[in-house]
């Protein structure tokens, strides 16, 4: 947990820093459109998006092996408390209407833990009172195309497709490093993408992103074996355009998925039997620049 709070401190100091001299700039250009990287004249566009915030877990319950314990992190593993969150994403518009989007999405919860009872894990018992590290490391980045079904410039009705790439790493540790469970991976997943963005009259706006799958079966899921999995982002935000490259916002949003199967390849130890669904809230502050 130290080095996050330290990553969480530093990552609120760039945020400051960098909302101060946009903001600064902004004001001072506000009379004139200027761009850091974008010319009137050019047929693309680039865009910038950074949020900054806090995330809650909803539920998650995880097992892994078939004789497994299913865990709960919100009851039994620390995940009752908040988090920081950040989302970082660049854009590039193609005649108004194309639009390429990638997003660095870091997913990161380190907690600490006093089991209450026995646990097992890929066949490992992990024995009451014992403490725990615990760590799920589940980042993703996504790349999504969108066609932008509005000929307005400030208005938005896109629909498209995402290709999700996921890095995970879950880990239970005894703090006396004597017992011990990893399960990794890297994986693809192909996602639906909406997006819309109304503006109103006074330099507000409200907006939704939703990125959205569910499939069961082989390969679609990532896995060369029947399993289940689904993945849910889902956002409502409401911003104000502060110039004419310079927007922020508050945002709401739901992550949510997890998958559900047995890998056969597994080189073990366990079965490879995996049961994993977790549900999250975030609140953040968000910047646009262009």
């Amino acid at each position: 947990m130290i080095k996050s709070n330290l990553s969480f401190r530093f990552g609120i100091f760039i945020f400051v820093f960098l909302s101060l001299f946009l903001i600064y700039i902004g004001i001072s250009e506000c009379s004139e459109y200027k761009s850091f990287i974008n010319s009137s004249n050019n047929w693309y566009e680039f865009q910038g998006g950074f949020e900054i915030g806090f995330l809650d877990v909803l539920s998650h319950n995880i097992q892994f092996g078939s004789d497994g314990t299913k865990f709960d992190y919100v009851d039994e593993g620390g995940q009752d408390i908040l988090f920081p969150f950040t989302r970082l994403t660049a854009e590039m518009n193609i005649h108004d209407r194309h639009k390429l989007i990638f997003l660095i999405q870091p997913l990161d919860i380190r907690t600490e833990a006093l089991l209450r009872r026995d646990i097992v894990v890929d066949e490992l018992t992990f024995p009451k009172d014992t403490p725990l590290e615990l760590r799920y490391l589940f980042n993703f980045y996504r790349l999504s195309y969108l066609y932008d079904f509005s000929r307005a410039k400030d208005k938005e009705i896109a629909i498209g497709l995402s290709l999700q790439i996921r890095n995970a790493s879950i880990s239970f540790k005894s703090t006396d490093g004597k017992l011990f469970r990893i399960n990794s991976g890297v994986g693809p997943v192909p996602i639906f993408k909406f997006r819309v963005k109304y503006p109103f009259n006074n330099g507000l706006w409200l907006g939704t992103e939703i990125d959205g799958f569910y499939a069961s079966g082989k390969y679609i899921t990532g896995s060369t074996n029947d399993f289940e999995g689904a993945i849910l982002d889902a956002s409502v935000r409401l911003g104000f355009k502060l110039t004419e490259y310079l927007e922020a916002y508050l945002n709401m949003r739901y992550i949510g998925g997890g998958a559900k199967g047995t890998e056969k390849n597994s080189p073990g130890p366990g079965d490879g039997f995996t049961d994993n669904w977790l549900k999250t809230s975030e609140v953040s502050l968000g910047f646009y620049v262009k």
